[in-house]
């Protein structure tokens, strides 16, 4: 009796398909990065609108301040707005976390993107959810390796208490 026909791949057409596979992801492979970055950038945007929401929605809830800061702990405010932020209930309206006022959210930062917060630290909204001060407040989120590309979203936070968001810009 004759076996039957062998069935499988042989050496080459299993090199074949390795190498075309390989030229594929090394194609695919920068434009995915691109795409996770700006993807970064998003999230982190969203984050930063939600917590801003929420600190004024909590003054207004509570017709006392609430404000927003930089931390890195999630316990005390910082300058440093790389590692998170924390949004409470600041009912004495001073711009300082005290023993009795409630710390409602801590927000990590993605450690792949840089956040800058506004000269002074902290966003304050009065109990009718409004900005307290009259000074302009930003915070600029940019992914750490941009490469050049439009990679960078201001949020100012006007005087009424919306924070409005620019234009993707590129950043250096």
């Amino acid at each position: 009796m004759r076996p039957g026909p062998v069935r499988g791949f042989t050496l080459v057409e299993l090199m074949i398909t390795v190498a075309v596979l390989a030229i594929v992801c090394a194609i695919a492979f920068p434009s995915f990065e691109g795409v996770m970055r700006s993807n970064r950038l998003a999230t982190t945007t969203n984050e930063m609108i939600a917590s801003l929401s929420l600190a004024r929605s909590e003054a207004i809830r509570s017709a006392h301040p609430a404000s927003i800061c930089g931390s890195d702990d999630g316990s005390a405010c910082s300058d440093d707005w790389e590692g998170g932020w924390l949004v409470w209930d600041d009912a004495d309206g001073n711009g300082e976390i005290d023993d009795e006022e409630r710390i409602v959210r801590f927000s990590k930062a993605n450690a792949k993107m840089s956040v800058a917060g506004p000269e002074g630290g902290v966003i304050t909204f009065d109990g009718r959810g409004r900005r307290a001060g009259n000074d302009a407040q930003a915070v600029v989120l940019k992914a750490k390796d941009c490469n050049g590309d439009n990679l960078q979203i201001t949020l100012a936070v006007s005087p009424t208490g919306r924070a409005d968001v620019s234009e993707r810009q590129s950043c250096t």
